[in-house]
């Protein structure tokens, strides 16, 4: 798969609601294979991998492009290998509202009580339904970035977030 990635990130308030709105979840273990000028990512989600090239946002982190293609868990293991940082451990929820359904990251290890959701828009102005629990837009704030999660993780900077999303 490759194209422009529209998506828009949000924090999601404490509780269980989006467990129990999920229509499925799956767990994703990913890292970041240093890159200048574009953000390389080897993820396995459950039984699957995949190889990830994403270029830089020009526009606040609403849009960029992406180039993604499945590869085995061999070879996935051994790009793991090549990863700096580390990797993140998080468990994804789908979500469905409207004609949308929201990707729920909830974040393990270092990065233990950050919930995140996204959902990936056909454009930068398409409407969107939010589901109750969605808090406060986080789009574009690098803080949130995967790939920055691992070398400043959550659990160094929970604090300057309202409680209600910590």
């Amino acid at each position: 798969m490759s194209g422009l990635e529209i998506e828009r990130k949000f924090l999601v308030k404490h509780g269980d609601a989006y467990k129990r709105a999920a229509v499925s979840f799956s767990h994703i273990r990913q890292g970041y294979i240093p890159a200048e000028g574009a953000t390389v990512r080897v993820r396995v989600r459950d039984d699957k991998a995949y190889l990830t090239i994403k270029s830089k946002s020009v526009d606040g982190g609403l849009s960029r492009y992406e180039f993604e293609k499945a590869i085995t868990l061999e070879e996935a293991s051994h790009l793991l290998q090549l990863c700096k940082g580390g990797v993140i451990d998080k468990h994804r929820y789908l979500v469905p509202c409207g004609n949308h359904t929201f990707e729920v990251d909830e974040f393990h290890g270092a990065n233990d009580g950050l919930v995140m959701a996204e959902v990936e828009l056909g454009s930068e102005t398409e409407a969107y339904e939010k589901p109750d629990f969605i808090g406060p837009e986080v789009t574009g704030d690098g803080r949130f970035y995967n790939s920055h999660l691992l070398t400043s993780p959550y659990s160094d900077w929970r604090a300057t977030l309202p409680e209600e999303y910590r």
